[in-house]
């Protein structure tokens, strides 16, 4: 049976964390480093490419579905953008997106597939929980080693969280609201920030990919906790890069949900001039 065709879905983009404590999300600080402005965040852009998925999938993506997100170029606030069908695969079994701005430019690649059984779980003692320390130390290559483990954010998501996040970000489709709604995958995205965040102090920072690969599918009413580490830090141009490896599970009985791997640029060079 072929996959459902993905539709194009056509929206304003909205900065959901100009107010944040990362001020690359912050116009002026944004230009500081050669951005048109603040950017949109990256886990909002994905979850508008989820958009399409979920429309013809239904809650089975959220349930056994895989996506590999990068984001390629900035999203800027109050910008109209198109999420549609981008090339085939070669092979034909993976659906792909891509978020084009206003002037054509691709922003934004996914790659996705629906599984046809509910992939297996990695082991839950390689996730063990952390507390976010009080007093987070300042980000370095020291505080960021392979293997260090991250502190764990947590998120009841009750129903008017539900309602406060589909808001946020336009979500159109009903099965993300009310008291047996599903959580967005887009919430998955922004608790693996909080990982890196909430762990570490950073300067203006940037999520550049993620890999998603759901293992069940979160409910409105459980509390998400996002367990992880370090699991490669390198440097490309001047640019610092991180990349985590995290699982989001399902309190109480710690129901594995999400196995992610999250990279980020934690920190950025200055632009200069010449």
């Amino acid at each position: 049976m072929s996959a459902p065709v993905l539709t194009e879905y056509r929206l304003v983009a909205h900065n959901t964390s100009s107010q944040s404590e990362n001020r690359i999300h912050d116009d002026a600080v944004a230009r500081q480093y050669g951005f048109r402005g603040g950017l949109v965040p990256g886990c909002t852009v994905y979850a508008y490419m989820t958009h399409p998925l979920v429309a013809a999938h239904g809650a089975a993506w959220l349930e056994r579905g895989r996506a590999t997100v990068r984001f390629v170029k900035p999203v800027i606030d109050g910008e109209e953008i198109a999420v549609g069908p981008g090339a085939a695969t070669s092979d034909g079994a993976d659906q792909t997106l891509v978020v084009r701005n206003p002037a054509g430019e691709e922003c934004a690649m996914l790659t996705g597939r629906l599984e046809s059984t509910a992939a297996e779980p990695p082991d839950l003692g390689a996730f063990p929980w952390a507390a976010q320390p009080a007093e987070r130390p300042e980000g370095s290559r020291a505080e960021l080693a392979v293997g260090r483990v991250m502190g764990t954010p947590e998120l009841l998501c009750d129903a008017e969280q539900a309602r406060a996040y589909a808001d946020k970000i336009g979500e159109p489709l009903a099965l993300y609201r009310g008291g047996a709604g599903y959580v967005h995958p887009g919430v998955y995205l922004e608790q693996a920030n909080r990982a890196l965040s909430g762990t570490v102090r950073v300067g203006p920072w940037i999520h550049v990919s993620s890999a998603v690969r759901h293992l069940s599918a979160a409910r409105v009413g459980e509390r998400l906790q996002t367990r992880g580490r370090v699991a490669t830090l390198w440097e490309r141009k001047g640019r610092e890069m991180v990349e985590l490896d995290l699982l989001v599970v399902a309190l109480p009985d710690e129901r594995p949900v999400a196995h992610i791997r999250h990279a980020a640029i934690w920190k950025l060079p200055l632009k200069t001039d010449g």
